[in-house]
């Protein structure tokens, strides 16, 4: 990385947990971090403020909730390059315009709308799905820490993906010296374990033979500095992602169509049980 990284922020406590890990993240990298306030952001979201500005959510204006972020950053890393900015523009256009000259995005799940954190905000949403940079989104337990977290491994999925996915994830495994789990999912269709002429599992086995060899072959390049464990697992992706999950650190997926989720990205993103990274994939 060399652009710096961007993360949004709202005013929420979520949005300033984020600043937390982008600075931790920026940090690692040794970019800078660029604070981002879209000022149509309001509009959408409640009053629910984090109480760190210090002023009552009446009386808040942009330039508040961007010092409040800056003054944390810079606690968190007294060395880090702190910028901000407000963009006149609604929060995921404001975001997705900040990624194009940005090595990451960082954002929380949800901001000032006072729904549980579980559920996936339509600003997160739309950012991961049509930025031009890897969008974080900040799930499950972080312990608001980018590394030295309870869970350090980086889980990456392997189906169809690009080079720039397991890139991503190689480098973020070697800065923080935690292994990369490399994840296939894979399925025998009903079909054939009915039909089939085969002895019971022999269907299933050629299966599993078969994502074993795609995952071999998807990880023939890795880095010999980086510790990689292979893992072939029976089921749909969208289901053994969010499980993998729960012994991670960071989880690394791909998207493939500009301004969509797939279906995969759509479940991990909302069931994910850390920090979900969204790779756009390059054709």
């Amino acid at each position: 990385m060399y652009l710096p990284l961007v993360v949004g922020v709202d005013g929420s406590e979520p949005s300033l947990r984020a600043v937390d890990w982008a600075a931790d993240e920026a940090a690692l990298h040794a970019v800078p971090l660029w604070v981002v306030f879209g000022d149509l952001w309001e509009r959408y979201e409640g009053a629910a403020l984090a109480r760190e500005p210090g002023k009552p959510s009446t009386d808040m204006q942009a330039d508040d909730i961007l010092a409040a972020a800056a003054i944390r950053a810079g606690r968190r890393h007294p060395d880090l390059v702190v910028t901000t900015e407000t963009v006149p523009d609604e929060a995921e256009h404001a975001l997705i315009c900040a990624g194009r000259n940005a090595s990451m995005i960082v954002m929380g799940s949800r901001g000032r709308s006072g729904i549980a954190d579980r559920l996936l905000g339509s600003v997160s949403r739309t950012v991961a799905a049509g930025s031009d940079c890897p969008v974080v989104v900040l799930r499950g337990n972080h312990d608001n820490r980018a590394i030295g977290g309870r869970n350090g491994r980086i889980v990456v999925g392997v189906g169809e993906v690009s080079a720039s996915v397991l890139r991503l994830a190689f480098m973020e495994a070697r800065l923080r010296q935690v292994p990369v789990a490399a994840v296939r999912a894979w399925r025998c269709p009903a079909h054939e374990t009915i039909d089939h002429p085969l002895p019971a599992g022999e269907p299933a086995r050629r299966y599993e033979e078969r994502a074993a060899r795609e995952l071999e072959a998807a990880l023939e390049d890795a880095p010999p500095d980086v510790a990689v464990r292979r893992y072939t697992v029976e089921g749909p992706a969208r289901a053994v992602l969010p499980a993998a999950s729960a012994e991670a650190g960071l989880l690394v997926i791909g998207r493939r169509t500009q301004g969509r989720l797939g279906r995969v990205a759509h479940a991990v993103l909302h069931r994910s049980a850390c920090p979900v990274v969204v790779v756009p994939e390059r054709t």
